[in-house]
């Protein structure tokens, strides 16, 4: 069983796809205030729950959605489909990084999908260039809530500089040529939901699908679950930030 299969299952009852809820959501994307006719990037949208509640939150706005996995594309056009918004949002089956469009965007979001540039740097430096001058972007990742104990970093397979604390976090992405005009610190019980959410819908699939992609669904689970309940649980921290391009 793939790993986007296994991401696509884990995530069917949460499409946020990161612990943040859909009231947070919501705000995030009311405070971008995005104009009539602005254009919208979601780069690693996945099944583009953040893109399709941008469009319905704001009329008259068309956006893109990037990602490599087909099972998860082919799902957000579903969605778009029974949310008449079909018209609105092209869906484009691509690596993240190195997306080149025609013209820049008024919106970028990156939400939990910085690894596909790499890290929060690279991915901070590509949605700068894909950007109007006046441009906003929505940009999640983690940062270390509490210092991470020896066991966190090993469950985690991360190495200490791998995030920096929330006051790092704050000026990295600064540093790379933005200011915080907006951000959400994800609560504890938004990771929670989300992380009972991921291990819950990935164990119900595989208890209905026994078989050599259940068991490997049920490993996928429980080995993620342990990871978080006995691990980074409290430690890794979830900030989205809404920025404004400086310079």
């Amino acid at each position: 069983m793939d790993r986007q299969l296994i991401s696509l299952v884990a995530h069917a009852d949460h499409p946020i796809a990161a612990p943040v809820s859909q009231a947070s959501l919501d705000r995030l994307l009311t405070r971008a205030r995005l104009r009539a006719g602005a254009r919208v990037l979601d780069l690693g949208c996945g099944q583009a729950a953040w893109t399709l509640r941008a469009l319905e939150l704001h009329p008259d706005v068309t956006a893109d959605g990037v990602d490599i996995s087909a099972e998860a594309l082919a799902s957000a056009a579903r969605e778009a489909e029974a949310r008449g918004l079909r018209g609105r949002i092209r869906l484009h089956e691509r690596p993240a990084a190195g997306f080149t469009p025609a013209e820049p965007y008024d919106l970028v979001l990156c939400v939990g999908a910085v690894h596909a540039f790499g890290g929060l740097g690279p991915a901070l430096e590509a949605v700068r260039g894909l950007l109007r001058p006046d441009g906003l972007a929505l940009v999640g990742d983690g940062f270390w809530d509490e210092q991470p104990t020896a066991r966190a970093l090993a469950r985690l397979g991360a190495a200490p500089e791998e995030y920096a604390d929330l006051p790092g976090t704050v000026r990295a992405v600064e540093d790379a040529g933005f200011r915080v005009v907006y951000g959400h610190t994800s609560e504890r019980a938004e990771w929670d939901e989300y992380e009972w959410s991921w291990t819950g819908s990935l164990t119900r699939w595989a208890l209905d699908n026994p078989g050599p992609d259940g068991e490997a669904a049920l490993t996928a689970a429980l080995e993620h679950r342990d990871m978080w309940l006995d691990g980074y649980r409290g430690i890794l921290g979830f900030v989205t930030f809404l920025l404004r391009r400086t310079g």
